[in-house]
């Protein structure tokens, strides 16, 4: 048996080298890795190309990992929420790249990656602004973009239960991006709200199998992205 577990998420994130390609899970605040993302802001790890849902909220998480001069670009969805301040204004100062993909070839386009599916035809984006400098065909009468697949150095993904071994389970929409990243990264980094014994987690309600995971670290209390923005909280 491999024993995944690390004792920080210090730790957890030594591996991240400069320049890396990093998944970063959570739909908003849902299922966000606060805590691992933090510690790679005290890391100091730079030059990195982020993939997220958004681009953070308020000045905690990966807002704070932006505004910290560690991210060159966003590959993301929703660029822009109700309390995304720092990319916005960093990306008119021309200061971060954006790569701007739609939420459902975002999704595939790591599910491919994992798959070892190079690139693949979707009609999302055919005839936008998307689709520029794109391989575009017509099937049955319908343009479909060709969308290369996408595929991470690191991923940092929470849950809500792992076992020594890696094997994963996570709380309703917190799942979001999570497994399809663990199965995209060349190496995932996981928080665990709390690690049982091996054998704990029935095998039929494992989310994400543990072949999938590199490390854990337990964060029994983790930080909530949310919960810091309503209380004006800034990292570091």
């Amino acid at each position: 048996m491999v024993d995944k577990r690390v004792v920080s998420a210090a730790e957890a994130v030594s591996v991240i080298h400069d320049g890396a390609v990093v998944l970063i899970g959570g739909f908003g605040s849902a299922g966000s890795p606060v805590d691992l993302v933090h510690a790679l802001i005290d890391q100091g790890t730079k030059d990195l190309v982020v993939v997220n849902n958004n681009t953070g909220n308020g000045q905690v998480g990966l807002a704070a990992l932006i505004a910290n001069g560690q991210v060159r670009k966003m590959i993301c969805s929703y660029p822009r929420s109700t309390f995304s301040k720092v990319f916005p204004e960093m990306y008119r100062a021309g200061k971060i790249e954006l790569e701007l993909v739609p939420q459902g070839t975002l999704a595939e386009r790591m599910r491919a990656g994992a798959a070892g599916i190079p690139a693949f035809y979707t009609p999302t984006g055919a005839g936008t602004p998307l689709a520029e400098g794109k391989e575009v065909r017509t099937f049955d009468g319908r343009e479909y973009v060709m969308e290369r697949a996408l595929k991470g150095d690191f991923a940092l993904v929470k849950c809500d239960t792992a076992d020594p071994m890696g094997n994963l389970t996570f709380n309703k929409t917190a799942r979001n991006f999570g497994p399809v990243m663990c199965r995209a990264a060349a190496t995932t980094i996981v928080q665990a709200r709390r690690i049982v014994g091996t054998g704990d987690i029935d095998p039929e309600h494992v989310v994400t199998p543990g072949i999938f995971v590199d490390r854990i670290v337990a964060i029994e209390n983790p930080l909530q992205e949310s919960t810091l923005i309503a209380e004006g909280s800034c990292y570091p």
